[in-house]
């Protein structure tokens, strides 16, 4: 009878134990589906954002005014471009100077350090820390009612107030598993090299201003100095015309016209030098120093340019071209954000970890291994409900994806234009200083032919005024010509992408 009993148990446990496998099977297959059904609705979710983001696309011209050459003085260090040490010297000593320079240096750093921060976010995150308090548990609770009948050492029970003394290292890691902070890093490295680039371009841009300034302070110069000797030849005049009114030769108008011609000229003279002031304070501010003389050399003006003026062709200029480069770099970096963005839609497996020691008293805190603790978790979590930020940010970088690659278009769009138009101005100007050059022989002749004809009384004295007139405006727009001639072939030097080498 005992032994059929004892089979019969033996029996029970046997089935039980069978439930009871039975019944984990069926909760761990549970967990399994609900786990796949968890990850399936999130990356399902997922898929309706896209990240293949595209725009019309615009062929440039394969050339420049259909030349085909590949030389460009883009390539040409803006020392040897400008061949003018004095002029160089300015340069140098705004790039050390310049506000604007330096801050752009400045932003540079700032971005460095976002990439390093990018990049530092892929590794774990180790901490050391140390913990020294006293806690007190509620006797209503479980750890309070436990512990007036716990002893911690032989014949010790744990008190109320238990101290608690604590040292190691903490960290926290999350994989990237799905590209997140990779592309959080890309576009940071991104970043920084258009910064890099945008600091280029401001150097570009300030060799640029303070060429253009020096030349036209060099033809402020020149047109002073045309005023100036105007302005004897008009004193000489009107000294003429008192000595005829004196001998019953002129009559008083024609004094007060020679008179008023001396007070205009010598109004244009005050005009002159104000400009002059305010365009070498321009320099000295674009040097970052405070007013004072600049030297320059005004005989540079109308000087043969060092080097021969050649644009090679577009390609180049999209290599050369700071901000193209910039706005290049920038597309790259909303590509990655895009990417990261999408990239936040899926779960995030973290990992942390702890150890150290830790014990009730100083006097056992380091004992090893009871004084010993260590925790290790891991986890996946992934947005479910409410996710309208996730969505929101991921349509802002969309967008700005899409603004920047319109961007880059653009700015191609604008160096191509600037280089056309400042072609077209350099090949017109340069007739139109040949014309000039011609008007100004010719009323230049003109001013001695009427000056010779009055002393003959062959001709009046508004003719004489008239041949000085347009004599003097003649010679003040070819130094204007001459100096659009220089603005020109700066202006084109930038817009080719040189100046920042």
């Amino acid at each position: 009878m005992n032994q059929q009993k004892s089979i019969q148990l033996i029996a029970l446990i046997d089935a039980s134990e069978g439930n009871d496998f039975i019944m984990k099977k069926n909760i761990h297959l549970r967990i399994g589906i609900l786990f796949a059904s968890f990850f399936l609705l999130v990356i399902t979710g997922c898929k309706t954002h896209s990240t293949n983001v595209k725009i019309a696309e615009r062929s440039i011209p394969s050339s420049f005014q259909e030349s085909s050459s590949t030389t460009n003085v883009a390539d040409i260090n803006w020392r040897e471009y400008f061949g003018d040490s004095l002029l160089n010297n300015i340069i140098d000593t705004a790039l050390v100077w310049n506000p604007d320079l330096n801050s752009a240096l400045q932003r540079i750093e700032i971005a460095r350090a976002g990439e390093r921060t990018a990049r530092g976010a892929l590794l774990p995150q180790v901490s050391a820390g140390t913990l020294s308090g006293i806690r007190k548990f509620g006797l209503y609770t479980m750890d309070g009612a436990g512990n007036i009948t716990t002893e911690m050492l032989p014949g010790m029970i744990v008190p109320v107030h238990l101290p608690d003394w604590n040292f190691g290292l903490q960290s926290a890691w999350e994989l990237d598993i799905w590209g997140k902070l990779r592309n959080q890093r890309k576009a940071a490295a991104a970043n920084y090299l258009a910064t890099i680039e945008g600091t280029h371009f401001v150097v570009s841009s300030l060799i640029n201003d303070i060429a253009v300034a020096y030349y036209s302070l060099i033809a402020f110069d020149n047109e002073l100095e045309i005023i100036r000797e105007f302005i004897l030849k008009q004193e000489e005049a009107l000294n003429v015309i008192q000595l005829q009114k004196e001998s019953g030769r002129a009559n008083e108008l024609a004094v007060q016209q020679f008179q008023a011609q001396v007070f205009n000229s010598k109004a244009m003279e005050l005009e002159t030098r104000q400009q002059i002031v305010e365009t070498e304070n321009l320099i000295n501010f674009l040097i970052g120093r405070f007013p004072q003389t600049i030297e320059r050399n005004t005989s540079v003006l109308f000087d043969a340019l060092p080097v021969e003026i050649s644009s090679g062709i577009p390609s180049q200029m999209l290599a050369n071209r700071p901000d193209i480069r910039q706005a290049e770099l920038q597309v790259v970096a909303g590509k990655c954000d895009l990417k990261a963005a999408k990239a936040a839609f899926y779960p995030n497996l973290n990992i942390t970890a702890s150890i150290g020691y830790q014990a009730f008293s100083a006097e056992y805190l380091i004992m090893s291994p009871t004084s010993i603790f260590y925790t290790a978790l891991a986890g996946l979590t992934a947005p479910l409900i409410n996710r309208n930020a996730l969505k929101a940010n991921f349509s802002k970088a969309k967008a700005s994806q899409i603004d920047a690659m319109y961007q880059y278009q653009k700015s191609v769009l604008n160096g191509f234009v600037e280089v056309a138009n400042e072609l077209s101005n350099i090949q017109n100007l340069q007739a139109i200083f040949q014309l000039k050059q011609q008007q100004n022989d010719v009323l230049t002749a003109s001013v001695e032919t009427s000056t010779e004809l009055y002393r003959n009384a062959k001709a009046g004295y508004i003719e004489v005024l008239l041949a000085q007139q347009n004599a003097l405006q003649t010679q003040i727009q070819l130094v204007e010509v001459g100096k659009r001639q220089r603005i020109a072939t700066v202006n084109l030097y930038k817009a080719l992408g040189g100046g920042w080498r």
